[in-house]
Protein backbone atom coordinates (compact mmCIF):
# COMPACT_ATOMS: atom_id res chain seq x y z
CA UNK A 1 0.00 0.00 0.00
CA UNK A 2 1.25 3.40 -1.21
CA UNK A 3 1.47 5.78 1.66
CA UNK A 4 -0.40 8.98 1.15
CA UNK A 5 1.75 12.21 0.44
CA UNK A 6 2.80 14.35 3.84
CA UNK A 7 3.41 17.83 3.01
CA UNK A 8 5.64 17.82 6.42
CA UNK A 9 7.60 14.94 5.91
CA UNK A 10 10.37 16.69 3.89
CA UNK A 11 10.88 19.97 5.97
CA UNK A 12 10.75 17.96 9.11
CA UNK A 13 13.39 15.59 8.19
CA UNK A 14 15.82 18.69 6.48
CA UNK A 15 15.39 20.01 10.05
CA UNK A 16 16.65 16.81 11.80
CA UNK A 17 19.83 17.08 12.92
CA UNK A 18 20.11 12.30 12.37
CA UNK A 19 18.91 12.80 8.80
CA UNK A 20 21.33 12.87 6.35
CA UNK A 21 20.54 14.66 3.02
CA UNK A 22 23.17 13.50 0.70
CA UNK A 23 24.14 9.92 1.64
CA UNK A 24 26.28 9.42 -1.46
CA UNK A 25 28.61 11.92 -0.18
CA UNK A 26 29.58 9.76 3.33
CA UNK A 27 30.63 6.59 1.19
CA UNK A 28 33.56 5.51 2.88
CA UNK A 29 32.72 7.64 5.60
CA UNK A 30 29.86 6.08 7.98
CA UNK A 31 31.83 5.67 10.41
CA UNK A 32 32.55 9.07 11.36
CA UNK A 33 29.38 10.12 10.93
CA UNK A 34 28.79 8.91 14.84
CA UNK A 35 30.09 10.54 17.30
CA UNK A 36 31.06 7.57 18.79
CA UNK A 37 33.15 5.18 16.78
CA UNK A 38 31.59 1.71 17.15
CA UNK A 39 30.00 -0.89 15.31
CA UNK A 40 27.13 -0.08 12.18
CA UNK A 41 24.13 -2.24 11.89
CA UNK A 42 21.95 -1.35 9.00
CA UNK A 43 17.81 -1.66 8.40
CA UNK A 44 17.09 -2.11 4.80
CA UNK A 45 14.08 -0.80 4.08
CA UNK A 46 13.29 0.81 7.29
CA UNK A 47 9.15 1.71 7.16
CA UNK A 48 7.91 3.69 9.77
CA UNK A 49 10.71 3.13 11.96
CA UNK A 50 9.10 1.45 15.10
CA UNK A 51 11.32 -1.62 14.52
CA UNK A 52 14.21 1.00 14.45
CA UNK A 53 13.59 3.08 17.30
CA UNK A 54 13.29 0.52 19.54
CA UNK A 55 16.39 -1.68 18.49
CA UNK A 56 18.53 1.57 18.35
CA UNK A 57 17.42 2.79 21.56
CA UNK A 58 17.72 -0.84 23.95
CA UNK A 59 21.19 -0.59 22.02
CA UNK A 60 23.30 2.81 22.44
CA UNK A 61 26.80 0.67 22.28
CA UNK A 62 25.61 0.13 18.56
CA UNK A 63 25.25 2.81 15.71
CA UNK A 64 22.33 2.19 13.16
CA UNK A 65 21.92 3.06 9.79
CA UNK A 66 18.15 3.27 8.61
CA UNK A 67 16.89 3.26 5.34
CA UNK A 68 13.90 3.56 3.23
CA UNK A 69 13.35 5.19 -0.17
CA UNK A 70 10.33 7.43 0.59
CA UNK A 71 10.35 10.51 2.30
CA UNK A 72 6.76 10.10 3.35
CA UNK A 73 7.55 7.18 4.97
CA UNK A 74 10.97 8.26 6.46
CA UNK A 75 9.00 11.40 8.00
CA UNK A 76 6.88 9.39 9.78
CA UNK A 77 9.98 7.04 11.02
CA UNK A 78 11.71 10.52 12.33
CA UNK A 79 8.85 11.06 14.29
CA UNK A 80 8.41 7.64 15.98
CA UNK A 81 12.19 7.81 16.60
CA UNK A 82 11.96 11.09 18.29
CA UNK A 83 8.84 9.70 20.02
CA UNK A 84 10.78 6.92 21.80
CA UNK A 85 14.13 8.76 22.39
CA UNK A 86 11.92 11.50 24.24
CA UNK A 87 10.24 9.02 26.47
CA UNK A 88 13.63 7.61 27.56
CA UNK A 89 15.09 10.93 28.16
CA UNK A 90 17.62 10.62 25.67
CA UNK A 91 19.36 12.30 22.27
CA UNK A 92 19.77 10.64 18.92
CA UNK A 93 22.68 10.45 19.21
CA UNK A 94 23.34 6.91 17.52
CA UNK A 95 21.08 6.60 14.52
CA UNK A 96 21.11 7.91 10.99
CA UNK A 97 17.88 8.00 8.92
CA UNK A 98 18.82 8.60 5.27
CA UNK A 99 16.84 8.29 2.01
CA UNK A 100 18.30 5.76 -0.96
CA UNK A 101 17.93 3.27 -3.43
CA UNK A 102 18.50 -0.11 -1.84
CA UNK A 103 19.40 -2.10 -5.27
CA UNK A 104 22.12 0.74 -5.66
CA UNK A 105 23.31 0.90 -1.77
CA UNK A 106 27.17 0.36 -3.60
CA UNK A 107 26.55 4.28 -4.71
CA UNK A 108 26.56 4.78 -1.03
CA UNK A 109 28.85 2.36 0.88
CA UNK A 110 31.85 0.58 0.32
CA UNK A 111 34.16 -1.67 1.86
CA UNK A 112 35.47 1.22 4.06
CA UNK A 113 31.85 0.92 5.90
CA UNK A 114 32.15 -2.26 7.43
CA UNK A 115 28.76 -3.68 8.86
CA UNK A 116 27.98 -5.58 11.92
CA UNK A 117 24.41 -7.09 10.79
CA UNK A 118 21.76 -6.43 8.41
CA UNK A 119 18.21 -6.71 8.93
CA UNK A 120 15.82 -6.93 6.36
CA UNK A 121 11.98 -6.83 7.79
CA UNK A 122 9.11 -7.55 5.64
CA UNK A 123 11.00 -6.07 2.16
CA UNK A 124 8.23 -6.51 -0.99
CA UNK A 125 8.08 -9.80 -2.31
CA UNK A 126 7.70 -9.15 -5.95
CA UNK A 127 6.06 -12.18 -6.59
CA UNK A 128 6.02 -12.19 -10.23
CA UNK A 129 9.50 -13.77 -12.24
CA UNK A 130 10.44 -10.85 -14.20
CA UNK A 131 10.67 -8.66 -10.87
CA UNK A 132 12.53 -11.05 -8.48
CA UNK A 133 15.86 -9.98 -8.80
CA UNK A 134 14.25 -6.47 -7.08
CA UNK A 135 13.90 -8.50 -3.70
CA UNK A 136 16.56 -6.99 -1.24
CA UNK A 137 17.49 -10.93 -0.52
CA UNK A 138 18.32 -11.88 -3.98
CA UNK A 139 21.20 -13.22 -4.68
CA UNK A 140 22.31 -9.94 -6.69
CA UNK A 141 21.55 -8.27 -3.79
CA UNK A 142 23.43 -10.51 -1.23
CA UNK A 143 26.52 -10.18 -3.70
CA UNK A 144 26.10 -6.52 -3.30
CA UNK A 145 25.96 -6.45 0.46
CA UNK A 146 29.17 -8.57 1.07
CA UNK A 147 31.43 -5.21 -0.05
CA UNK A 148 30.68 -3.87 3.28
CA UNK A 149 29.88 -6.68 5.16
CA UNK A 150 32.33 -7.65 7.86
CA UNK A 151 33.66 -10.68 8.58
CA UNK A 152 31.05 -13.40 10.50
CA UNK A 153 28.69 -10.38 10.27
CA UNK A 154 24.52 -11.87 9.83
CA UNK A 155 21.38 -11.28 7.96
CA UNK A 156 18.45 -11.08 9.82
CA UNK A 157 15.24 -11.80 8.20
CA UNK A 158 11.76 -11.99 8.47
CA UNK A 159 8.39 -12.01 6.24
CA UNK A 160 5.23 -13.44 6.47
CA UNK A 161 5.49 -14.41 2.38
CA UNK A 162 6.13 -18.25 2.20
CA UNK A 163 7.54 -17.87 -1.36
CA UNK A 164 10.00 -14.88 -0.26
CA UNK A 165 10.98 -17.24 2.79
CA UNK A 166 12.17 -20.51 0.47
CA UNK A 167 13.11 -18.09 -1.98
CA UNK A 168 15.67 -16.13 0.46
CA UNK A 169 16.84 -19.67 1.51
CA UNK A 170 17.85 -20.76 -1.95
CA UNK A 171 19.34 -16.98 -2.44
CA UNK A 172 21.45 -17.82 0.59
CA UNK A 173 22.79 -20.89 -0.70
CA UNK A 174 23.64 -19.44 -3.91
CA UNK A 175 25.69 -16.63 -2.14
CA UNK A 176 27.32 -18.68 0.00
CA UNK A 177 26.03 -17.61 3.63
CA UNK A 178 25.56 -20.34 6.04
CA UNK A 179 22.02 -20.17 7.30
CA UNK A 180 22.21 -20.49 11.22
CA UNK A 181 18.54 -20.37 12.01
CA UNK A 182 15.45 -20.76 10.62
CA UNK A 183 11.75 -20.92 11.49
CA UNK A 184 8.58 -20.94 9.33
CA UNK A 185 6.57 -20.02 12.85
CA UNK A 186 8.81 -17.25 14.55
CA UNK A 187 5.90 -16.06 17.65
CA UNK A 188 6.00 -20.14 18.50
CA UNK A 189 9.73 -20.88 17.88
CA UNK A 190 11.89 -22.25 20.53
CA UNK A 191 15.35 -20.34 21.53
CA UNK A 192 14.45 -17.81 18.69
CA UNK A 193 18.20 -15.79 18.43
CA UNK A 194 15.80 -13.75 16.40
CA UNK A 195 15.60 -9.92 18.11
CA UNK A 196 12.23 -9.81 20.04
CA UNK A 197 11.57 -6.34 19.17
CA UNK A 198 8.20 -6.23 16.63
CA UNK A 199 7.45 -3.80 13.69
CA UNK A 200 4.52 -2.43 12.76
CA UNK A 201 4.00 -5.08 10.10
CA UNK A 202 4.88 -8.11 12.00
CA UNK A 203 2.06 -7.18 14.61
CA UNK A 204 -0.60 -6.85 11.58
CA UNK A 205 0.29 -9.96 10.29
CA UNK A 206 0.84 -11.50 13.86
CA UNK A 207 -2.88 -10.41 14.39
CA UNK A 208 -4.41 -11.69 11.43
CA UNK A 209 -2.61 -15.25 12.16
CA UNK A 210 0.22 -15.03 9.21
CA UNK A 211 2.74 -16.74 10.97
CA UNK A 212 6.11 -15.01 10.44
CA UNK A 213 8.99 -16.91 8.43
CA UNK A 214 12.59 -16.18 9.87
CA UNK A 215 16.07 -16.87 9.25
CA UNK A 216 19.82 -15.59 10.40
CA UNK A 217 22.72 -15.67 7.92
CA UNK A 218 25.87 -15.36 8.62
CA UNK A 219 28.86 -14.28 6.14
CA UNK A 220 32.18 -15.18 6.00
CA UNK A 221 34.95 -13.74 4.04
CA UNK A 222 37.25 -15.38 1.79
CA UNK A 223 39.95 -16.46 3.58
CA UNK A 224 42.42 -14.64 1.31
CA UNK A 225 40.62 -11.26 2.60
CA UNK A 226 39.81 -11.74 5.64
CA UNK A 227 43.59 -10.06 7.10
CA UNK A 228 43.01 -6.96 4.35
CA UNK A 229 40.26 -5.79 7.26
CA UNK A 230 40.95 -4.44 10.67
CA UNK A 231 38.49 -2.21 12.06
CA UNK A 232 38.87 -1.07 16.00
CA UNK A 233 36.10 0.74 17.93
CA UNK A 234 37.55 3.57 20.46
Amino acid sequence: MRMRTKAWARPELDACPYYVKEPREWKGKWHSWFPKKQPIHVELGCGKGTFTAELAFQNPEINYLAIDISSDVLGVARRNIQKRYDEGGREVDNLALLIHDIQRILLMMDESDVVERLYINFCNPWPKGKHQKKRLTHTNQLERYKVFLADGAEIHFKTDDDGLFLSTLRYCRESGLEVLWQTRDLHNAADSPQCSITSEHEDRFTQEGIPIKALVARYRKPAQTQDEESTSYA
